[in-house]
């Protein structure tokens, strides 16, 4: 049975910062969550985040299907040779749970865990957007995250409850062991013109919304959004 661990939980609030961007005639306005806080003692899971964590962009973040952001500790030598290694730490990557001993091949879409007294079930991979590569000041930073693979994902929650660092997050249940998070990501990113295989993930019912339309849309070959990430404008991509 797979198992994981929480090396560090990390919450924060929306707050403003001011761009310094090398292409910035003048300073922008941003406005994030991005920038985390770590978590000493237990803390509330709810339904839609943790106690005291908060959203920006309310339409691409947060919500009942990404109540909570982990990212893979695992990355973090791979990391180390990009980013600042004394500031790559739990939350460098906007995320709640910092995990260990659990990589996206490792898990799958609708897998749940329990952790605390909380029960959680994988929803999807997270996607990079603009505010990472802001984050860091490095452009192409959300493209870096899609092409390794090393995104992350997003929990929702089944039952509320307490978590605490260095719990264990213990798999209860596999509906669907054929879509681990990684094979997701390939789908999504690097197989774009595969549209057989967008259905069938589509299909998968543990799927987040969000991820099962742009996918029917592909399988339809409709339209869809821009995939490219814009790294430093104001604009969600």
């Amino acid at each position: 049975m797979t198992t994981g661990r929480i090396r560090s939980i990390q919450i924060g609030l929306p707050r403003s910062e001011n761009s310094d961007n090398a292409t910035d005639q003048a300073p922008r306005p941003w406005t994030s969550g991005i920038f985390k806080c770590p978590v000493l003692g237990p803390i509330w899971l709810g339904q839609r985040n943790l106690q005291g964590d908060g959203q920006a962009d309310l339409l691409h973040h947060g919500g009942l299907d990404k109540a909570v952001c982990a990212y893979s500790a695992e990355h973090w030598p791979y990391w180390q040779t990009i980013l600042p290694p004394d500031q790559l730490y739990g939350g460098a990557f906007g995320e709640n749970f910092t995990l260990e001993q659990l990589r996206e091949e490792d898990v799958c879409i609708g897998d749940v865990f329990s952790v605390g007294t909380a029960v959680v079930q994988i929803s999807q991979p997270r996607q990079p957007c603009w505010k990472l590569a802001r984050r860091w000041h490095i452009e192409d930073l959300a493209v870096q995250v899609e092409r390794t693979g090393f995104t992350g994902w997003y929990f929702r929650v089944l039952q509320e409850g307490r978590v605490e660092v260095h719990q264990q997050l213990q798999l209860l249940d596999r509906p669907c062991p054929e879509w681990t998070v990684a094979a997701a990501n390939r789908i999504m990113h690097h197989e774009r013109n595969d549209q057989a295989a967008a259905e069938r993930l589509s299909l998968c019912p543990f799927l987040s919304l969000s991820w099962q339309q742009s996918l029917r849309q592909r399988a339809l070959n409709q339209a869809e959004p821009n995939p490219k990430r814009r790294q430093f404008e104001d604009t969600h991509p």
